[in-house]
């Protein structure tokens, strides 16, 4: 620590992504990176904007991603704001607009940035629990809030929350505003985004970095109505004016517009979860029910750490988090078939 630092950065608990080891012939498993690469039009367009362009700043709107992004989700420009990684995009979301005296709500097992950005930017929160099945139940939500926020699917545990129970939440409150976070959506769920015309307090955020494979260039997203997406421009101008690059603007552009490889790669991966999900209920693992590119799973006679522990020794990493009520849980990215098949085989031989 430093007598230079801030006083409040004394005190921060960043957030801890996953780990990105240097190791040869390393299977991968535990960041929900796309076992498949971009498609080949964004490889052929970021080729071509590798030129002398890019002495020159990109675009501060990101003007024509956003319309590529607005006619795929047939919704307007003005629905439509673009970020650095849903991460940024969330980030400003928190600043912007659950900065309320009442708590913001979100569930006790979820993706663990959301307590992070609270403390960073004094946001008082209430954690409310998952059933004992790990759901969400929207009944819980039906409180005071200063905003509720969670993703569908959940993370870590990948289950997925019916669009019509979303709608229920939206219905009942309408006071705040309620954040769908969908990194995950892509593998098997309903968009929310179908429903921000009809509801002014909603707002969906989405990332490239999942089913399109784009973890590496950082483009989020955020749909809601135009006065939510003006809240989070304002936010964005104060603390950077150009968070998408050229090269970014060009590589979303393209993959959006690829349609046929997205959802042939989507289907690659929910096709090879379903296996992995049957193969390793014959083993005697309990996989809870996944909408997302990984799968939540334990053992009733095993510890997770100790698996976790000896599947590197393997060569293979998985995500072990070591909290209250999914310490027993590991969460394991879906790789390719053979990735998968490898890690069933050196299971089979721990189990």
């Amino acid at each position: 620590m430093s007598r230079y630092w801030s006083a409040f950065v004394h005190n921060l608990e960043p957030y801890v992504p996953g780990e990105q080891p240097k190791i040869a012939n390393l299977i991968k498993l535990n960041t929900n990176e796309n076992p498949y690469g971009p498609s080949p039009k964004v490889l052929e367009a970021i080729h071509f904007d590798v030129s002398d362009k890019l002495r020159l700043y990109p675009d501060p709107t990101s003007r024509e991603l956003k319309e590529a992004i607005a006619d795929f989700y047939k919704v307007n420009t003005a629905n439509v704001f673009v970020g650095n990684g849903s991460d940024e995009v969330l980030g400003h979301i928190f600043h912007a607009l659950f900065q309320h005296e009442p708590p913001l709500l979100f569930p006790d097992i979820t993706y663990s940035f959301y307590p992070v950005y609270c403390q960073l930017y004094k946001i008082d929160y209430q954690t409310i629990p998952l059933t004992n099945d790990f759901q969400i139940d929207i009944a819980d939500y039906l409180r005071d809030n200063g905003g509720i926020i969670f993703p569908n699917p959940n993370a870590p545990t990948g289950c997925l929350l019916a669009l019509a129970d979303i709608e229920r939440l939206l219905k009942a409150n309408t006071e705040s505003v309620v954040v769908i976070d969908e990194a995950y959506i892509d593998f098997g769920g309903e968009t929310a985004i179908s429903l921000v015309d009809s509801y002014p307090n909603l707002i969906v955020t989405q990332t490239f970095s999942k089913s399109r494979s784009l973890a590496g260039m950082r483009i989020g997203f955020a749909v809601g109505h135009p006065d939510l997406i003006e809240a989070l421009v304002r936010v964005k101008d104060s603390f950077n004016s150009y968070p998408l690059d050229s090269l970014a603007t060009s590589a979303g552009v393209a993959a959006i517009k690829d349609d046929a490889y997205f959802r042939d790669t989507c289907n690659k991966v929910i096709s090879s979860r379903d296996k992995l999900t049957a193969s390793l209920n014959e083993l005697g693992f309990e996989v809870l029910p996944s909408a997302a590119n990984f799968i939540f799973t334990r053992h009733p006679a095993f510890d997770a750490a100790d698996l976790a522990m000896k599947l590197r020794k393997e060569g293979i990493i998985v995500r072990h988090f070591n909290k209250r009520r999914i310490d027993q849980f590991l969460r394991i990215t879906i790789g390719t078939p053979s990735e998968n098949q490898h890690l069933l085989s050196v299971l089979d031989g721990l189990v």
